[in-house]
């Protein structure tokens, strides 16, 4: 595998990131219909998530590094989303409380393992499904 391909992971996950960080930003709440929109942002992440591990998949990777790049790119946004909190707090009262240090790593805990878990049980099973199509289909 050349180092170029076996590299190309790293830009899908920060673009997945930077999409999760703008879906958790840019979102409007209207006063009213807070749980509509919560859902359709749920959705978009979810369009994310499919296409980056669609985009894992097509790269031919084993299920385990199929649901780490996967991960990964959720776990950015999970970051990046603790950290634009943490500005934001930081500006509008100028005091840094140390419990945002944990939510640096505490966010992209709880969003990256969770994804890990379902990219992997489901590039598993895609895995083994493809691997009788194949056994059917050379007819052995």
């Amino acid at each position: 595998m050349s180092d170029a391909r076996h590299s190309s992971w790293i830009p899908a996950a920060l673009l997945a990131g930077l999409v999760y960080v703008v879906i958790g930003r840019a979102f409007p709440v209207p006063a009213g219909s807070e749980r509509l929109w919560r859902l359709l942002a749920w959705l978009a992440s979810l369009v994310v998530f499919g296409v980056h591990f669609g985009y894992e998949r097509l790269e031919r990777r084993a299920p385990l590094t199929t649901a780490l790049h996967s991960a990964v790119g959720v776990a950015i946004g999970g970051f990046g989303l603790a950290a634009y909190a943490a500005v934001r707090e930081l500006m509008s009262t100028s005091a840094f409380r140390p419990i945002w240090i944990f939510a640096l790593v505490a966010w992209p805990a709880i969003t990256g393992v969770p994804a890990f878990l379902v990219a992997f049980v489901v590039a598993t099973a895609l895995e083994r499904v493809q691997r009788k199509v194949d056994t059917a289909a050379s007819g052995v």
